[in-house]
C-alpha cells in the first residue's frame, strides 16, 4: 500500500493537477479561437494602414501631376505668345506703314453655306471699325471687319462671298479683283478675276493686296495661285487662289486700325 501510495505522489507530482489538466484542456480552444481572432484584426488593421497610406501617396502624386500638367500648359502658353509677340515685333520692323496694331482675340468661327466669319472680342471702344483690315502675325490677310459694337466686332474671312480686294500678282504685277466664291467656299479658297487672258501665272505664285483706292495696305498677302482657267467669254482669265491663312488654326489676330497709303 506504501508502495503504491509512494507511486501514485510520485506521478501526480511529475504531471499537471488533474484539475489544472482539466482546465488547461477546456480552455485550449478559448485560447486558439483567441489567438485566430487577434491575428485576423491585426492583419485586417494593417491591411487598412496600407490601404490608407497608398490612398495619401495616390492623391498626392496626382495633385503633383495636376501641377506639372498645369506648369507644362503654362509654358506652352507662354511660348506661344513670346511666338506671336516676335513676329509681331519683325513685322513691326518690316511694315512701318502699318504701326497701329490692336490684338484681339478670336471668341468664334462661324462658316456656313453662305458665310465664312470670325467674332473677336475687340470693337469700336477699342478703335475697331468697319473696313478695318485682319492679320495674322505673319502680315498675311485674315478678312477685313464687317460689324463693330462696342467690344465685339465680326471679320469677313477672304473666302466669304462678300469679300472683294483689289489683288496683285507679286511676280508678274497683274492686276486683278480677289473674291469669294459660293462654289468654292466650302473648299476654303478663292478666285482673282478679271486677269488679262494672256497672262502667265504659275501655280504658287504669290498674291498680295493691290491697295488701289486706298482702302486697304498694299502688299498683305491673300494666298497663292492653284490654278489658272479662262473665263466662259474668253475675254479674260481668272486664277483659283488658296488663302495664306488657315482660318481654322487660328486663335488671335491683328486689326490694322490706320496705315499709311502711301508707303
Amino acid at each position: 500500500v506504501i508502495a503504491v501510495a509512494l507511486a501514485l505522489m510520485s506521478f501526480f507530482s511529475a504531471s499537471s493537477s488533474p484539475l489544472a489538466n482539466v482546465t488547461g484542456v477546456l480552455a485550449s480552444p478559448f485560447r486558439a479561437a483567441y489567438t485566430a481572432v487577434a491575428t485576423w484584426f491585426n492583419d485586417k488593421q494593417a491591411y487598412y494602414k496600407n490601404v490608407t497610406a497608398l490612398e495619401e501617396e495616390n492623391a498626392a502624386l496626382k495633385k503633383a501631376i495636376a501641377e506639372m500638367e498645369e506648369t507644362v500648359r503654362q509654358a506652352q502658353a507662354d511660348r506661344d505668345e513670346n511666338k506671336l509677340l516676335r513676329d509681331l515685333l519683325d513685322l513691326r520692323a518690316q511694315r512701318r506703314d502699318l504701326s497701329d496694331f490692336e490684338a484681339a482675340a478670336i471668341t468664334e468661327h462661324s462658316v456656313t453655306n453662305w458665310a465664312s466669319s470670325l467674332t473677336l472680342n475687340k470693337g469700336t471702344a477699342h478703335g475697331v471699325e468697319a473696313g478695318d483690315s485682319v492679320i495674322d502675325a505673319t502680315g498675311a490677310l485674315v478678312g477685313v471687319i464687317d460689324e463693330a459694337g462696342h467690344n465685339w466686332s465680326t471679320v469677313l474671312t477672304t473666302v466669304d462671298t462678300d469679300t472683294s480686294l483689289g489683288a496683285q500678282v507679286f511676280r508678274t504685277n497683274d492686276l486683278g479683283l480677289a473674291q469669294g466664291n459660293f462654289s468654292l467656299m466650302d473648299e476654303n479658297r478663292l478666285r482673282l478675276e478679271y486677269l488679262p487672258v494672256d497672262c502667265s501665272l504659275l501655280g504658287g505664285d504669290l498674291v498680295v493686296t493691290s491697295g488701289l483706292g486706298g482702302f486697304y495696305p498694299a502688299g498683305l498677302v491673300i494666298g497663292s495661285v492653284a490654278e489658272v482657267q479662262q473665263d466662259d467669254s474668253g475675254a479674260t482669265s481668272y486664277a483659283i487662289l488658296t488663302p495664306a491663312v488657315d482660318f481654322d488654326g487660328l486663335s488671335e489676330v491683328f486689326v490694322i486700325r490706320s496705315f499709311d497709303p502711301g508707303y
